[in-house]
């Protein structure tokens, strides 16, 4: 039996282009398929081939042999330095290397920017990502709330009609202009507290930070279309409250994620999508009822992010029940000698529902109204109840919740 001898080397010609003109990538992907240890042969006619040759060889771990055969310059070997220069930017954790959407427990950070998957040469510097676990902020539905906030972002320009024809009672229209005000400084705020959240976040888990800048898109555009709807009519905004701005301020000043979540997504925002269901039923006219329609939309898909990886980050790290609690209680006593919703938006919010300025239909608005708080307290206790509290405990919880709405 013959026994087949070791394949001859491959041969690469650079002809008479150099190293620093491109003929290295020649060479490199030449050596990409050979083992490490093996050669690959260079030939060319640059004057100057042997010594461009050498002095990448060096940088990148590869060694340089004599050639051996007539026009042969030199053979490359293949040194295993260009691996070691570089780590699988999944290599963490326990995820597989390579593997198609692995997530990183911890990943390095000195990841830094790289992509997700690709190879970091070692060395880079280390960012500071204060958000850099995956307990901290991932959520396996992130992709998909991606997916969909992207394909549903809507423009205030097509989306709304603007010219829409309607004629409104003079103190009905200063009802919605109230409404929209007190929307836009929730929105506001709603907008400012995940962008400050956005920069600390590791980008390796990029889909985190997707959903989080289309929140932030969203709240921008409702701010936009609250405000252009509160001034359609040609008049002033409406009154803001120091109790509605002391409100918003606590959730400001929360500098943990999760709890910070907890308060906006699943409390506050939750309690938001009552409202806004509200206004959608009790709207005067086609364009606050579309913009409270759209509105709504949105703000649904933020909830859901925010049950999603407050529900992960508990089952991963069942202390931060406390915590939650913990945060709710001090909101509460801090915000205990406020004095509560602006009055001129729970009238407003009456007149909405009643159509009219009479006793019977302000008695049927002011029904409606408590029906919508009714429904809020339901929907903060079923989102509370998902999260794993029981049914005492999302009772209490829900009870404190500030009576600013969000």
């Amino acid at each position: 039996m013959i026994v087949p001898g070791p394949l001859p080397p491959p041969i690469i010609d650079t002809d008479d282009v150099g190293l620093e003109r491109g003929g290295h990538i020649l060479i490199k992907h030449a050596l990409a398929s050979v083992p490490i240890g093996s050669r690959v042969c260079v030939r060319g006619q640059h004057p100057q081939l042997l010594m461009h040759l050498r002095t990448w060889c060096r940088s990148q771990g590869h060694k340089v042999l004599p050639g051996e055969a007539p026009g042969i310059v030199a053979c490359v070997v293949r040194g295993a330095a260009d691996f070691g220069r570089w780590r699988d930017s999944t290599v963490t954790g326990g995820a597989r290397p390579g593997a198609a959407g692995a997530i990183a427990d911890h990943p390095d950070p000195s990841w830094g920017l790289a992509a997700r998957g690709s190879r970091v040469e070692a060395g880079g510097p280390a960012f500071n990502f204060r958000l850099g676990s995956r307990v901290d902020v991932w959520a396996d539905e992130a992709p998909r709330l991606y997916a969909i906030g992207a394909a549903a972002q809507w423009d205030p320009a097509t989306a709304i009609d603007w010219d829409a024809v309607f004629e409104l009672d003079p103190r009905i229209e200063a009802a919605v202009v109230q409404v929209m005000t007190f929307l836009v400084e929730n929105e506001q705020a709603a907008l400012l507290i995940p962008a400050r959240f956005l920069a600390e976040i590791h980008p390796h888990f990029r889909e985190v930070i997707q959903v989080l800048a289309l929140q932030v898109a969203d709240e921008a555009r409702h701010v936009e279309v609250f405000t252009r709807r509160a001034l359609l009519r040609g008049g002033e905004m409406g009154l803001s409250t120091a109790g509605g701005q002391e409100s918003l301020k606590t959730l400001m000043d929360e500098p943990d994620f999760a709890l910070s979540s907890f308060m906006l997504s699943v409390l506050g925002e939750g309690t938001f999508l009552s409202l806004l269901a509200f206004l959608e039923t009790s709207a005067p006219d086609p364009i606050t009822l579309r913009v409270a329609h759209l509105a709504l939309q949105d703000e649904s898909r933020h909830v859901a992010f925010g049950l999603a990886h407050l529900r992960r980050h508990l089952d991963e790290d069942p202390s931060l029940r406390g915590r939650l609690v913990g945060a709710i209680e001090r909101r509460h006593d801090s915000l205990s000698q406020s004095a509560g919703l602006n009055d001129e938006v729970f009238d407003a919010l009456v007149l909405l529902a009643s159509r009219e300025l009479s006793a019977r239909g302000l008695a049927d608005g002011w029904a409606a109204v408590q029906q919508m708080q009714v429904d809020m307290d339901q929907g903060r206790r079923r989102r509370l109840l998902h999260l794993g509290f029981t049914a005492l405990e999302a009772s209490t919880i829900s009870s404190m919740h500030t009576r600013n709405f969000m």
